[in-house]
């Protein structure tokens, strides 16, 4: 085993037992296989409380060398990068390693001949088209620091991230296409502009070809500014502790958090991370469904499948547009080997039938993947049998944008697999549970508090621009850990389940109750394709349980139904955690990434409709007035 390279569950135990024994020298090792410019002095240094963690201390990189670069003598001609529109009738792009490498050169060159320098922070607002996964690599190859915000995002929300950030630039696009709708995003931008003066510049990619407001002076079009770009770009040497991106991430109160992820650590765990979990052979497609402005899209769509060399799929569209087929014929259309989704986007599609699936081979797949939330064992088993044939091995993926990089999860084919179990935690990475006192609960059978008692590189350095607010965040709860914010059970067998946010965990008459545990009992009624729980102030309960429902078509009869999902989580869990309230609804509030925006259903379950918050972000925001509409 080299570098730790994990192929059987021997390995894995030794490669376990080497990183907890010695991590200095485990990273180090894993380390070893990239390209530096300057060798690190000290593998590591950290201090929990303050917090201050420091990966690869004294080395000087660039990460894009490594995504790059470092690949063009033994994989020049390899396919790096394939697109494919929302359009199926649109043609496909597909870029080699060594084209890739030329076209981040010239973006790199373009921002450079717009006054862009190492250490700026730049703002990407752009719809999954090529030009923003090579806008990124750009930004990287010259020391900028890139903040990339989902292009369906309102513009408050674009511009809160940019005066936070205090960025320079801005790279977007004319329009987008999303499904059946076209979507003007320049226009947003200029909204969000009026109250950011710290943006000199603006590049705009055409997509739709549309008619756009330029202002004169601070606007340009890329394909106007690359005609006169050199193909040549020399890296810009960094630091491994300098910024590499900041990905905003909404808190539970306030504005949203500046996470911080930094040049070494954040290159060594997301390719480290990406070979193991998903074990790709070198002629494999890799296809992550999630978009760049989240940090799946960011680790698992471009940096960890580049980093490794693999070929990386990246899609315009959405799941079921122009049917909910359109997953399936793009595997097959690309020969798709590893397929990495969101339990959503499984059961949306679960929804729309079988027929989908079964219209199409998906003979190429090898390893499918979970990411965003715990599966519940429906949508595990319908992926697994329908999507997988009952041969691929499914990984269950927990982490975070905090994380950077997955952290509990089977490795394909290789360690065990349980339905809606992350499993184990990768070598290097050691999980604990907590009692409500802070102390580490070391038995098997036990549930507690998910916590990180020694760092790994991909982690968090600080939120932008205040560091209290990290070290409040996630380092105060429990001196001396990093507190993920999730509960957790671990089983006979030492595997992990998420069992959800701590604050989704309902508290009925002193039994505490992961929302993801009644949703999954809930989603067990055959007339039901998805539900979301939430608590609210009971008078005698302390917490009642308030559950929205999904169902596959209009009941015929409401208290028919009703009846039957009590007795189906009575029959599951216990007559305890059986809800008190079920509301019917068409669908959910949820982000474009698929998170269900549970402080809005809260608020609804709590009779608290009169400030909502921003819904602009959601995929529907109409679905919350048809929400608020059923209140019980």
């Amino acid at each position: 085993m080299t570098n730790y390279q994990i192929k059987t569950f021997e390995d894995y135990q030794e490669a376990y037992k080497a990183s907890v024994e010695d991590p200095a020298g485990f990273w180090a090792d894993i380390a070893g296989t990239f390209k530096w410019h300057k060798k690190w002095n000290t593998v590591l240094e950290w201090d929990f409380e303050k917090p201050d963690v420091k990966w690869f201390v004294g080395a000087k990189l660039n990460i894009t060398e490594n995504c790059l670069d470092r690949h063009l003598k033994t994989r020049g001609n390899k396919l790096a990068l394939i697109w494919e529109s929302n359009d199926p009738k649109e043609r496909f792009i597909r870029y080699t390693y060594r084209e890739l490498h030329e076209k981040v050169c010239q973006f790199a060159n373009v921002l450079k001949n717009n006054g862009a320098k190492k250490g700026d922070r730049i703002c990407i607002y752009m719809p999954m088209i090529p030009e923003l996964a090579i806008a990124v690599l750009a930004c990287a190859r010259i020391g900028a620091v890139h903040s990339v915000v989902f292009a369906g995002f309102s513009a408050a929300s674009m511009a809160d991230r940019i005066q936070d950030a205090d960025c320079s630039m801005v790279l977007t696009s004319d329009g987008l296409n999303r499904g059946a709708k076209q979507i003007p995003v320049k226009r947003v931008v200029d909204e969000a502009l009026q109250t950011c003066p710290s943006v000199k510049k603006v590049i705009v990619v055409e997509r739709l070809g549309w008619a756009v407001n330029m202002v004169e002076g601070r606007d340009v079009w890329y394909h106007e500014e690359v005609v006169n770009a050199a193909k040549e770009c020399p890296a810009e040497e960094m630091d491994a502790e300098d910024i590499l991106f900041i990905l905003y991430t909404s808190g539970s109160t306030g504005k949203p958090k500046g996470v911080v992820h930094t040049v070494g650590g954040y290159m060594v765990y997301s390719q480290y991370s990406f070979s193991n979990v998903f074990q790709p052979e070198e002629s494999d497609v890799f296809w992550c469904t999630a978009d760049i402005g989240w940090i799946t899209g960011h680790t698992y769509l471009l940096y960890g499948p580049l980093l490794n060399g693999t070929t990386t799929l990246m899609f315009e569209g959405i799941p079921t547009y122009p049917d909910a087929g359109r997953f399936w014929q793009v595997v097959d259309k690309f020969g798709v080997n590893i397929f990495y989704t969101a339990p959503t986007a499984i059961r949306s599609l679960m929804g729309a039938g079988e027929d989908h699936v079964l219209s199409y081979s998906l003979d190429s797949l090898k390893v499918l993947g979970s990411v965003g939330e715990p599966i519940n064992e429906e949508a595990w088993y319908w992926y697994y049998i329908h999507v997988g044939k009952e041969e691929c091995p499914l990984v269950d993926t927990w982490w975070q944008t905090e994380t950077g990089g997955i952290m509990i999860s089977s490795l394909a084919g290789v360690t065990p697999t349980k339905p809606s179990h992350a499993a184990f935690p990768l070598p290097g990475i050691q999980p604990v549970l907590l009692d409500s006192d802070g102390k580490e609960i070391t038995d098997n059978e036990v549930e507690g508090y998910l916590c990180m008692k020694f760092p790994w590189p991909g982690m968090i350095r600080t939120t932008y621009g205040d560091h209290e607010r990290c070290r409040l965040s996630y380092f105060s709860t429990y001196k001396g850990y990093y507190f993920t914010g999730d509960g957790a059970k671990r089983n006979k067998d030492g595997l992990y389940r998420i069992i959800g946010r701590v604050d989704d965990v309902i508290n009925v008459s002193g039994h505490r109750f992961g929302t993801a545990e009644i949703e999954e009992a809930i989603n067990h009624n055959k007339h039901v394709v998805e539900s979301a729980v939430v608590g609210y102030p009971h008078d005698v309960k302390g917490q009642g349980i308030y559950a929205f429902v999904i169902c596959n078509e209009p009941p015929r009869n409401v208290d028919h139904l009703r009846a039957e999902i009590v007795e189906t989580v009575a029959k599951k869990i216990g007559k305890i955690a059986k809800p008190d309230k079920i509301q019917i609804v068409s669908g959910l509030p949820k982000t474009r990434s698929g998170k269900i925006m549970r402080r809005i259903l809260r608020k609804v379950a709590e009779g608290d409709t009169s400030n909502l918050g921003d819904t602009a972000t959601l995929l529907d925001p109409d679905i919350v007035d048809e929400i608020v509409k059923g209140a019980l």
